[in-house]
């Protein structure tokens, strides 16, 4: 196949997809065979445009214009080929532990469900192969729409009411902002949207007031980062089925977000107008708060999703900030963190759906002695959580190395103590809920029974097992993935213009 060939196949491959889920919705197992047939397939046309883009290639592919000027085109660049591997090959793993939990779980509308995850993971491929800010919206649309369905899935008042939050958010920040910060864009580049090496809007003389209201608007535009203040919307989606939670709120729907944030930063920007453009030193202390903050918020929860919920609020921040941080260490080690987090967070939702499958529970604080009905679970959940915290030789330790070492670089020493600061605030709200699963039970109170005959289906617990291992491989081939990303940085100084002592 042409490289455009394979471009197209991976945007229209999952909306086939859909279409055959939904013929065979009246067969359970083939409804899940074409599911799983189809998640393979994406990602085998990922790997061949991945290996493309590690060659030197940069894959296009024009469609046509919406009207004069709007293109609807695509191109893959290093960062891109990154996400797209790890939303389609994540989705492999998540389709295994979908059936699994909406079976085990006997859930509702199983075939709605899986047409929807197909028809987000178009959006997600679209975000990440597209070749103007266009294209970008478009896709990044479709994957709100997409996914509003997935939020609402349960049908209760309680769903419904989350998936209102995340639907109005979303929307109103993108329309509200991003697609206004696009618009002035397209005045400002000469009607030009196209993503840039060195960055689009690089040389087009921009006041520092110009400049930082554009900044602003893009940032809090893509409310999908879910930098503080609208960050909301996430706790709030956390009502979903814990698949939903694994794979759209730990990978494709947040990581959407902070991968555009890294884009607009990386190719419409450049480190250069970056830097010269004051509120970028805003978005720097906004992440910041952002980290902290909502760590402390997850200390507070005895819900086991909300509690990774916020947790994943304060590490998106670490990829804003990064992109922020504009040198070299800080946009690798933002962009580092997009793989990474999205294997251990994902491992630390599947963990807590596998047990509430098997006993009902959501609630931290009645999971006591649990460990030891459930010990693979918990080792999977332990191992993941010493990844977000970021100890080596787990995949987590290298995003938080390089975004330390970008702030050094670019003289913010104050972000290093946020960032240890963080780490702390890590083992504070993770390590205590495997801890606690291994005591036992106060006083005579016996062991929690499943509510589930023979506990967690198997499929719940051998997915969150395999990504947990993925924590592990991600830290060793740390080497290969930065020099795939490497040119998409060419452009980025190490440092700008500072003397270093």
């Amino acid at each position: 196949m042409t490289p455009e060939m394979l471009i197209a196949a991976a945007i229209c491959l999952p909306v086939i997809i859909a279409a055959g889920i939904a013929a065979a919705g009246k067969f359970p197992n083939l409804r899940e065979g074409v599911t799983l047939i189809g998640a393979v397939a994406l990602f085998a046309v990922v790997v061949q445009l991945t290996l493309l883009v590690a060659g030197g290639a940069r894959p296009e592919l024009f469609v046509g214009e919406a009207v004069p000027g709007l293109a609807f085109a695509f191109k893959l660049e290093p960062l891109g080929a990154l996400f797209a591997v790890v939303a389609s090959g994540l989705w492999i793993v998540n389709s295994f532990y979908s059936i699994g939990y909406m079976r085990g779980n006997r859930e509702r509308n199983q075939t709605r469900f899986y047409i929807c995850f197909a028809l987000a993971l178009c959006g997600a491929m679209g975000v990440a192969m597209s070749g103007n800010l266009f294209t970008l919206f478009v896709f990044y649309e479709v994957l709100t729409l997409s996914t509003y369905p997935l939020v609402a899935h349960k049908g209760d008042a309680a769903a419904q009411r989350g998936a209102r939050i995340y639907l109005l958010t979303l929307l109103g920040t993108s329309i509200g902002f991003l697609l206004t910060a696009i618009m002035w864009t397209w005045a400002l580049a000469g009607q030009n949207l196209d993503f840039v090496d060195g960055g689009l809007l690089a040389n087009a003389n921009l006041s520092p007031l110009v400049s930082s209201a554009l900044l602003l608007l893009f940032v809090f535009g893509v409310g999908k980062a879910a930098l503080m203040p609208f960050h909301f919307w996430l706790p709030n989606a956390m009502v979903a089925p814990t698949p939903v939670s694994a794979l759209l709120h730990a990978v494709a729907v947040v990581k959407a977000g902070v991968f555009t944030v890294m884009k607009i930063s990386v190719y419409i920007f450049g480190d250069e107008l970056l830097h010269a453009t004051p509120s970028r030193e805003f978005l720097i202390g906004a992440a910041c708060v952002t980290i902290v903050l909502a760590s402390l918020i997850a200390m507070t929860k005895d819900n086991l999703k909300a509690r990774l919920a916020y947790s994943t609020i304060a590490q998106l921040a670490y990829v804003t900030l990064g992109a922020m941080l504009a040198d070299h260490a800080g946009v690798l080690g933002g962009s580092l963190q997009i793989a990474a987090h999205a294997a251990g967070k994902m491992t630390l939702f599947m963990c807590a759906g596998a047990i509430y499958v098997a006993t009902g529970l959501t609630n931290i604080s009645d999971m006591k002695g649990l460990g030891r009905k459930m010990p693979l679970v918990f080792i999977a959940f332990f191992i993941a959580s010493l990844s977000i915290i970021g100890i080596p030789p787990l995949a987590g330790d290298w995003p938080k190395y390089e975004l330390m070492q970008g702030a050094i670089d670019d003289r913010h020493d104050w972000v290093v103590i946020i960032l240890v600061l963080s780490s702390l605030l890590n083992i504070a709200y993770l390590l205590p809920i495997p801890i606690l699963a291994l005591m036992p039970p106060p006083g005579t109170k016996p062991l929690k029974e499943f509510k589930r005959p023979g506990g967690a289906p198997a499929l719940t617990v051998a997915a969150p097992l395999f990504t947990a291992a993925l924590c592990f491989v991600l830290f060793f081939v740390i080497d290969p993935v930065s020099d795939f990303l490497e040119p998409a940085f060419a452009t980025v100084e190490y440092f700008h213009g500072v003397d270093l002592p």
